[in-house]
């Protein structure tokens, strides 16, 4: 027990160490866990790769394992702080079957995952919708309830989605209707799947951004963010404060379902150092 507590005063004192080093605010630090294994999906996509960026050049993140169809590499823009070698690029061949050794044993021991692996609405317009549901809701469910049978407890799994999603699968809706209620049938299934494994201390929360503003990619429209207003919550949000905030809830522990624009602007501006922003 002593020993346990003198390894994780080392973690904790030279997590603060590194803080100063890099002149990163050290309150952005406290209430962390430190040596957390994150395990990434969709490390590809939007999301995924500025969660893994993000990450990386986190000192209390330990190891980042990205699972993904094809190898993941560590971001070109991951800055010199970061350390590359915690990435763990691990390819999974069958998303809906059980995960076979080669993936569990990087999967074991995980403390929190992020999955943003999913199908968007203008994805999904090419393809057909059995496949669009397969992705965003087999690969879902199988992914977490693998997952929480190798991971570590608590086991936080952090979802994302969107504000335009919808869990009232009675509820009649003006535009997306299909993909907006198979989507909200997901983020039931998973907060679901956590009550029904309470004791195995796995815990869910949704992140339910808006927009999502990022370098590189054209600006919001005008009338696309007046849409997004008529839901009430904070219509765009930075790429990185999304990210980010992700992040701080699985090193700090879940603080409510769902997370709102508000909420995820709120804890990425906090998580986040100006140094820290995609550029």
């Amino acid at each position: 027990m002593l020993r346990c507590l003198f390894i994780k005063y080392q973690l904790s004192s030279s997590l603060f160490k590194r803080a100063k080093e890099q002149k990163v605010r050290p309150s952005v630090y406290e209430g962390w866990a430190v040596g957390m294994k994150l395990i990434v999906t969709g490390a590809t996509g939007l999301v995924g790769s500025e969660v893994i960026r993000l990450a990386l050049r986190n000192p209390a993140i330990t190891s980042v394992v990205a699972i993904a169809r094809n190898p993941v590499l560590a971001p070109a823009n991951v800055g010199s702080e970061s350390q590359t070698s915690k990435l763990q690029s691990v390819v999974l061949e069958s998303w809906t079957s059980p995960y076979p050794e080669s993936v569990t044993r990087y999967v074991k021991g995980a403390d929190a995952c992020i999955w943003a692996l999913a199908v968007t609405p203008s994805q999904s317009k090419d393809m057909d919708f059995s496949d669009v549901t397969a992705i965003c809701y087999d690969y879902t469910m199988n992914g977490l309830a693998n997952m929480a049978v190798h991971a570590s407890k608590p086991f936080r799994f952090i979802y994302t989605s969107g504000v335009t999603v919808e869990r009232d699968q009675e509820k009649a809706l003006p535009f997306l209707s299909e993909y907006r209620l198979m989507r909200g049938r997901v983020e039931n299934a998973v907060l679901d799947f956590a009550k029904q494994h309470e004791d195995k201390g796995v815990e869910v929360t949704v992140a339910k951004p808006g927009g999502i503003e990022s370098p590189g990619r054209d600006a919001i429209s005008a009338p696309f963010a007046a849409m997004l207003e008529t839901f009430g919550h904070t219509p765009t949000i930075h790429l990185s404060e999304l990210a980010a905030a992700m992040i701080d809830q699985c090193l700090r522990g879940i603080i409510k379902d769902p997370l709102w624009g508000e909420d995820l602007v709120e804890i990425g501006q906090r998580a986040l150092g100006p140094e820290d922003y995609l550029r």
